[in-house]
Order: structure tokens, then C-alpha cells, then sequence
């Protein structure tokens, strides 16, 4: 096996923390990752947990060592939002104490340079196996190559200087275009894109998105719409995402594999190991 992020370990691809800092300490341990292991978070970092601020100063300081890599969440997204003043903390996502916390500058700053897509590509025997990690998913309409070139686009406005990710901030509250097209421009483009990557969950035929549903899909479904990744793909290419929590992480297909656990609601943190497929689950309330 050889691995864009690792030609020799294993890479764990892990789902949602949303604050959880105790379960993803037990993790780790049960991972008991050897030095040419990596790790692979899917975003939603922050929030809804009880201990936001220790959960990233950890991820920050396994990403800053090599170890680990990060995409962006809508969570995660929300709370920069919140740093630079163009929405309000909800009391509900419990991230007030890292935004008054004295290093929350330079966490933020960090975070914002974070991507919304990564690479999981690998190659066992001579053959490349086409794998992605994203937040909330990827729609058919786009290829692996699109999906990382449409992300970068995203994260140049968020890395850029603090005006360019200042006006991004400004533009990203919005449920439209809800329709790719690769004529979009400025903001409508890039929320587009953010909102593919960070927020999906039912599409239509064309890759409409549709924002309200959020619970299972066994629920009914609003008509003409369903899961993103139920519709037939135009390339062959493996999606890790989390996100729906109210999937429980039971999707398991050749082209999509589903990670949120939702430990934060008393579930589980689920960790993965790409090529292998091994499990690890640490339950809600785990500590080390």
C-alpha cells in the first residue's frame, strides 16, 4: 500500500468531534498510532461538545507535528464566523470559552488555513484506488480533481488576508445558488462550493441542494430529492464524510463511507483505517 499521506502506516479516517476531547483522547489511545501512522478528521471540529477549545488545541498540535490533517466543517466555519463578529455564538455550541480563551487568535488563524477537501488517493498493487475526505459530501457532478480544485478555490478565501476572509464571512449565510454551474462567480461560486462540501445532505437529479431534512433517510423525503450519494457518480471515487449524524455511520458503499457516529448526542467516535477497513469505536463518555 502506498498512500498520498503515507506510504508506509495506516491512516485513520475519523468522524465528527464536535468538543468531545475525552472520547478523542481515548482514541488515540486505542489507535496507539506507530510513527508512520496519520490521521484524517473530517471536520466539525468545534461545538455542540463540552470541550471545544482542548479538542482543537489537540487537533492543532497533532496536525502541526505531521500527524494529522483536518477539513473544515460548517461547524467549524460557523465559529470563525463568530471570531470575526458576523454571527452570534450560539449558546447551544457552548465555543464561548475558546473565543475568550487568550490563544483563541492564534487557533483561529490556524484554522481558517485548514482545507475543505483532502486527497485519500492510494495505491495497493498497481492499482489506484480514488478516495476523498470532505465534510459533508461530494456531489456526482463533480470528479475528484474538481472537487479538489473547487476547494482550494474556498480556502484561498479563507487563508487570504483577514479582508478577503472578512468579506467570504460576510457572503457565506445564504442557501443560493442551490445548482452548481461552472459559470457561477464572486461569492455566489464560492458559497456554492462551500455549501457542497460543508452542507449537503439531499440532492435532486441535477444536484439541487435541499437544506431542511436532516434526519434519517428512511424518513420521507421531500420529492424528486435524496441522498447525495445515492446518485450515480461520473467517476469512480470513494467519499469519507460525516456530517449526518442520523446516518449512524451505516452507510458503507464502494463510493461512500459515512463516519459521524454522533458521540456528541451519545454515540460513538468512530475512527477507520483506510485501506484496511478495521474499525475502531470509542461510545460517548469514554474517558482515558
Amino acid at each position: 500500500m502506498k498512500s498520498v499521506l503515507s506510504p508506509h502506516g495506516n491512516i485513520w479516517v475519523i468522524g465528527d468531534l464536535h468538543g468531545c476531547h475525552a472520547e478523542f483522547e481515548a482514541l488515540l489511545k486505542q489507535l496507539d498510532l506507530g510513527p508512520a501512522d496519520r490521521l484524517v478528521l473530517l471536520g466539525d471540529l468545534v461545538a455542540r461538545g463540552p470541550d471545544s477549545l482542548d479538542t482543537l488545541k489537540r487537533v492543532k498540535e497533532l496536525c502541526r507535528a505531521g500527524v494529522a490533517r483536518t477539513v473544515l466543517g460548517n461547524h467549524d466555519l460557523h465559529l470563525l464566523a463568530c471570531w470575526r463578529g458576523f454571527s452570534k455564538v450560539k449558546p447551544k455550541d457552548h465555543t464561548q470559552q475558546l473565543l475568550d480563551d487568550p490563544d483563541c487568535d492564534r487557533l483561529m488563524h490556524w484554522l481558517r488555513a485548514q482545507p475543505l477537501a483532502i486527497d485519500l488517493s492510494f495505491m495497493t498493487g498497481d492499482q489506484t484506488k480514488r478516495a476523498i475526505a470532505v465534510h459533508a459530501g461530494v456531489p456526482p457532478i463533480w470528479s475528484r480533481k474538481d472537487t479538489l480544485r473547487y476547494a482550494l478555490e474556498v480556502q484561498h478565501h479563507l487563508s487570504g488576508d483577514v479582508k478577503k476572509l472578512d468579506d467570504f464571512l460576510q457572503n457565506m449565510y445564504s442557501n443560493e445558488p442551490r445548482v452548481w454551474s461552472e459559470d457561477l462567480t464572486g461569492y455566489a461560486r464560492v458559497r456554492t462550493i462551500t455549501n457542497y462540501l460543508t452542507r449537503m445532505r439531499l440532492i435532486s437529479k441535477n444536484s439541487s441542494m435541499e437544506f431542511d431534512f436532516k434526519t434519517r433517510p428512511s424518513a420521507k423525503q421531500p420529492k424528486g430529492f435524496r441522498p447525495w450519494y445515492e446518485w450515480p457518480r461520473r467517476s469512480e471515487l470513494k467519499i469519507y464524510f460525516g456530517h449526518w449524524a442520523a446516518l449512524e455511520a451505516a452507510v458503507d458503499t464502494t463510493q461512500a463511507r459515512a463516519l459521524d457516529g454522533g458521540c456528541v448526542w451519545g454515540g460513538e467516535l468512530i475512527a477507520e483505517e483506510l485501506v484496511s477497513g478495521k474499525v475502531v469505536r470509542v461510545p460517548a463518555n469514554q474517558t482515558t
